[in-house]
């Protein structure tokens, strides 16, 4: 982990507490605790192993038409599921929500969330179950996030003005500090090259190949998408026809997988 620094702004109070672990402030203000990671990718596979409250893992470029690519765990009330909330952004563009609620305590032990970026697809999944792809769709004029070079941020961040019941469940500060522990973080990315939209470099932390470049979801992958999408699935913004009363966006309208 000598490659990510620390980033807050106002939270004095917020630090590493090890190699594995880092920890939000304890007071209530709204910036976000960030470890970034100094190195830049072009593609990447990401696999992250977490112990969570409220936390966020997101590639992400720089500037205004910037892309990004967001895997959020959300707060909840006491009893209720925790919420993933994964994003897509390309050129500056967002609007590409889908939520689940996860299966099981993201909080009772540790857990594996990853990250398939590829020019071809985006593969998000928990415990190597995939719960979303998002396909290069660019043909029919969908941006897609493969020429900007991303890093990776990682952060708490205090998020009760729409995170739990739309604003309405405020963060309980008398339950602060929050700590957030990971391991066994893992990337193999390329690293850009001189040009524009080339590897100069791959940078392998852990994985021998480079299948990942090509990934796609074979029988067994599409039916446990399936599964997850019908089962655990509570919002997608392509089901959303009040959000998009002119209808919904172009990709909607192809395959999920």
């Amino acid at each position: 982990m000598e490659h990510f620094v620390l980033r807050h702004t106002f939270c004095a109070q917020a630090y590493f507490l090890n190699v594995h672990q880092e920890i939000l402030c304890n007071d209530s203000q709204q910036s976000p605790v960030y470890r970034i990671r100094r190195i830049m990718y072009l593609i990447c596979r990401l696999m992250y192993s977490i112990l969570m409250v409220l936390y966020c893992v997101r590639l992400t470029s720089q500037g205004e038409g910037h892309d990004e690519i967001d895997f959020e765990f959300l707060g909840n009330s006491s009893g209720e599921p925790y919420t993933v909330h994964t994003n897509v952004y390309a050129q500056g563009k967002g609007d590409k929500e889908q939520q689940f609620h996860l299966w099981f305590d993201p909080t009772a032990a540790f857990h594996t969330y990853s990250i398939v970026w590829n020019p071809q697809r985006i593969i998000f999944s928990v415990d190597n179950i995939p719960i979303r792809v998002f396909n290069n769709h660019e043909a029919i004029g969908t941006p897609f996030p493969k020429s900007q070079p991303m890093r990776i941020h990682s952060s708490l961040w205090n998020a009760d003005d729409w995170a739990t019941q739309g604003g309405r469940v405020k963060t309980d500060w008398s339950k602060a500090p929050f700590v957030a522990s990971y391991r066994n973080f893992n990337i193999n990315g390329c690293i850009p090259g001189s040009s524009s939209g080339s590897c100069g470099s791959r940078s392998t932390d852990s994985f021998s190949t480079q299948a990942w470049e090509t990934q796609e979801l074979d029988a067994r992958g599409r039916n446990r998408l399936r599964w997850v999408q019908q089962k655990h699935m509570i919002y997608n913004y392509c089901s959303d026809f009040q959000r998009f009363p002119q209808g919904v966006p172009a990709e909607c309208k192809r395959s999920r997988f």
